[in-house]
C-alpha cells in the first residue's frame, strides 16, 4: 500500500469546514498533517489527474451546492521554527503551512516580536496568507515576508522563492485565482518564512496613519504590541469579524468584496464622502536606455496617474443597500456589523449567498459604475 493511501478520509461535507458553511462533501478528501504528507497527497492527486484545491481554515472559500467531483486536501500541519535574522534587532520565524495565523501573531506578539500585530484576529491559516496578501488596518504580510517554500503542480520536489517572486499586490499574489481570471502559478505554500521587529517589552511607534486612526493613537510614543493587538481584536469583535459560534455575524468569508482599486479621475468622480486612500507607486521602476540610443540627456519621466483605494463598504451602503439586508425569504444577509460581510443566518445555500451578491454587485455598478469584485476563492459558483 502506498504511503499516501493512509491520507485518504471519509470525505466530509464542506459546510461543516468553511466559514461560510456552504458545500457539500467531495468525492475525495486527504488529510495532511505534517509536510511530507502534504508533499506526498499532492503528489498523488496530480498523478490521478484529479481535479483539486488545498484547503487551511476554511475563510477565503466559497463552494458551491453540488458536491466537488475532486479531491480536497486538509493541510492540518502547524510549527513554528525561531531563526537568526541577518539584520540587527529582527528574528526570522519559518512557520508550517497550516499553523493557525492568528496563534501565529499571538506567538509573536508575546515574545515581543513586531510587525504583524495589527493582522490579529483575521481568520485562516498561515500558508493561505502570502497567496492573498492578507493584511488590516495598512499592515500587509509583504512587510515582513521573506520567503516561502512551495511546490508548483506536478514538481517533483519543493522549492524556496523569495518574496519578490510572488507579485504580491493588493490583497494579490501570483498564487491567488481570481474569479474569472487564469491563475498565474498554480502551487501550494508548504512554509513561510517572516522578518520580524525584536521590540520587547518595550513597545513600538506606530507610525501608518490607518493604523493610528484605528487604535485612536494621537502622539507618536511606543506603545505595546499586546495593547495593539487588545484594541484590533476589539475592533475586529465589534464588526463581527471574530469568528463566534453563537454569532451568526461571523458565519462570514470576512468581506465579501475587495475595496476597489481605481484611477485616480475614476475616484474623483465618485462622492466627496466616500473614503479613500492612495495606493503607493512604485519608486523602484527604472528606465533603461540603450547606450546607442543615448544622447546625452534622459528622457523626462511621466508620472503615471495614480490609483486610489475606495471603500467598498461605504459604496454598497450608499447605493442603498443596508447592514442587515437580505432578499425576500433568503436565508443570507448582510452582516448586522459590517456591510461589506454576507453571511449565512443558518442554513443558507450558496445558491442564496450568490444571489445576495449579485444583487448588491448590480446595485453598486448601477450608482456609481463600479463592479465589485469578489473576495473568496469561488469554487463551484458563478457571479
Amino acid at each position: 500500500m502506498a504511503p499516501t493511501d493512509a491520507l485518504e478520509t471519509a470525505p466530509i461535507p464542506l459546510r461543516e469546514l468553511t466559514t461560510l458553511r456552504t458545500g457539500a462533501a467531495p468525492a475525495r478528501m486527504l488529510d495532511a498533517t505534517t509536510r511530507a504528507e502534504l508533499v506526498d497527497a499532492l503528489q498523488q492527486v496530480w498523478a490521478s489527474g484529479d481535479d483539486w484545491f488545498v484547503l487551511g481554515g476554511g475563510s477565503n472559500l466559497f463552494v458551491g451546492d453540488e458536491p466537488f467531483d475532486g479531491a480536497v486536501i486538509r493541510i492540518l500541519g502547524s510549527g513554528i521554527e525561531e531563526l537568526p535574522s541577518p539584520h540587527e534587532g529582527r528574528v526570522r520565524l519559518r512557520v508550517q503551512a497550516g499553523h493557525n495565523w492568528d496563534e501565529l501573531v499571538a506567538h509573536a506578539v508575546e515574545r515581543g516580536y513586531a510587525g504583524i500585530e495589527a493582522m490579529s484576529g483575521i481568520p485562516g491559516t498561515v500558508g493561505a496568507a502570502p497567496v492573498q496578501n492578507v493584511g488590516a488596518y495598512g499592515q500587509e504580510i509583504q512587510e515582513t515576508l521573506v520567503e516561502v517554500e512551495l511546490i508548483d503542480e506536478g514538481a517533483h520536489a519543493p522549492v524556496v522563492v523569495p518574496a519578490a517572486e510572488l507579485e504580491l499586490g493588493f490583497r494579490t499574489s501570483v498564487l491567488k485565482h481570481h474569479y474569472g481570471e487564469a491563475q498565474g502559478r498554480r502551487a501550494v505554500i508548504l512554509s513561510v518564512t517572516l522578518d520580524l521587529a525584536v521590540t520587547g517589552d518595550a513597545g513600538r511607534v506606530v507610525r501608518g496613519d490607518q493604523l493610528r486612526r484605528a487604535l485612536g493613537l494621537e502622539d507618536f510614543e511606543p506603545v505595546p504590541l499586546t495593547w495593539v493587538r487588545e484594541r484590533i481584536l476589539a475592533t475586529r469583535a465589534a464588526k463581527g469579524m471574530l469568528l463566534d459560534e453563537h454569532d451568526p455575524d461571523t458565519y462570514s468569508a470576512g468581506s465579501f468584496f475587495q475595496n476597489a482599486i481605481v484611477p485616480e479621475h475614476i475616484a474623483r468622480a465618485l462622492p466627496a464622502e466616500c473614503p479613500r486612500w492612495p495606493v503607493e507607486p512604485d519608486l523602484d521602476t527604472l528606465t533603461v536606455i540603450p547606450l546607442d540610443a543615448y544622447a546625452g540627456l534622459a528622457p523626462r519621466a511621466e508620472r503615471p496617474e495614480g490609483l486610489v483605494k475606495v471603500s467598498s463598504a461605504w459604496l454598497i451602503e450608499n447605493s442603498g443597500i443596508g447592514k442587515a439586508f437580505k432578499l425576500p425569504r433568503s436565508r443570507a444577509a448582510i452582516s448586522t456589523k459590517h456591510a461589506l460581510a454576507l453571511t449565512n443566518r443558518g442554513g443558507a445555500t450558496a445558491a442564496e449567498l450568490g444571489e445576495l451578491a449579485r444583487f448588491i454587485q448590480s446595485r453598486v455598478h448601477a450608482e456609481f459604475g463600479l463592479l465589485l469584485q469578489p473576495e473568496p476563492v469561488l469554487v463551484g459558483v458563478e457571479l
